[in-house]
């Protein structure tokens, strides 16, 4: 039987899955622009959502709530860059790597504890993209560098929402990206204007739908179920990378590239598993 959780996961990866195939087909609109507009979507969505809750929109620890957007607006403008430069499936995997990210800078922010075989999957993972890398001459060092800082800063964004989640209604803290990202981001699109077409207009509004869709059933699904059970469910986004970039942009890899991805995913999934395995264990001796 299919959970509320799990079926609320399922509806995010496929709509993930789509904002990635939307920012794949507008190569010639640069990243910060693409996110400038879909963070216009984003606040009127939010906004809205927060006056008809009657909810405050400025939260409490603004500190916090900033350094989330920042960091959220650049790991999001680097992704999308890797998205428009390397194959589809390459770029959605490197940003599989968020989760190691988001433990080991865990130990300074939100001071949580890794343990002893974290470090091995972690070193596994990586491997795998250095495996990526070096089979598939469309991937320069330059891209994989571009896609591991999306990553670290993910991990940033991850950990200032763990130090806001008793503190802060979620819809603020999603609130709060569109709102520190649209000024930034706006500077930027006005210096270096690229007029998108009539088609391309319609996916920046794609874009921008999808991903709040995205992010809508991806808190639900947090919500509604314990992690162990949906976190497994997003490694469809793999699959959705794959068929949407064989299908639509005709893209094809080696088998030591799916080699690499599969070292990745391995990596990064057995690592969340072992942890949750030894948090589970100290709350049965404590």
């Amino acid at each position: 039987m299919i959970t509320r959780g799990v079926r609320y996961m399922l509806f995010a990866t496929f709509f993930f899955a789509l904002m990635n195939v939307g920012v794949k087909y507008l190569p010639h609109v640069p990243a910060v622009e693409i996110v400038f507009f879909r963070s216009l979507v984003s606040i009127i969505i939010s906004f809205s959502f927060l006056k008809i809750k009657k909810i405050n929109p400025w939260g409490n620890n603004k500190k916090i709530l900033i350094i989330r957007g920042l960091s959220g607006a650049t790991a999001l403008v680097l992704y999308f860059i890797t998205l428009q430069s390397i194959p589809l499936a390459s770029a959605v995997t490197i940003q599989f790597l968020a989760p190691i990210f988001t433990a080991i800078l865990g130990i300074y922010i939100v001071k949580e504890k890794v343990y002893g075989w974290q470090w091995f999957f972690f070193i596994f993972s990586f491997a795998g993209v250095l495996v990526i890398q070096g089979v598939d001459v469309r991937i320069t060092p330059l891209y994989v560098a571009i896609g591991l800082i999306a990553a670290l800063f993910v991990g940033v964004a991850y950990n200032m929402i763990r130090k806001l989640k008793t503190s802060e209604n979620p819809m603020v803290i999603v609130f709060y990206f569109p709102l520190v990202t649209i000024p930034l981001t706006g500077i930027y699109v006005a210096t270096h204007w690229v007029m998108p077409s009539g088609a391309e207009w319609i996916i920046l509004l794609f874009i921008g739908l999808v991903t709040q869709f995205a992010q809508y059933f991806m808190t639900r699904a947090f919500q509604s179920e314990d992690l162990s059970k949906i976190v497994s469910i997003r490694y469809l986004g793999i699959v959705y990378a794959l068929i949407f970039g064989q299908i639509l942009f005709h893209e094809t890899y080696s088998v030591f590239s799916y080699l690499g991805m599969g070292v990745v995913l391995v990596g990064v999934f057995l690592n969340i598993r072992y942890r949750q395995r030894m948090i589970q264990k100290l709350k049965f001796k404590a």
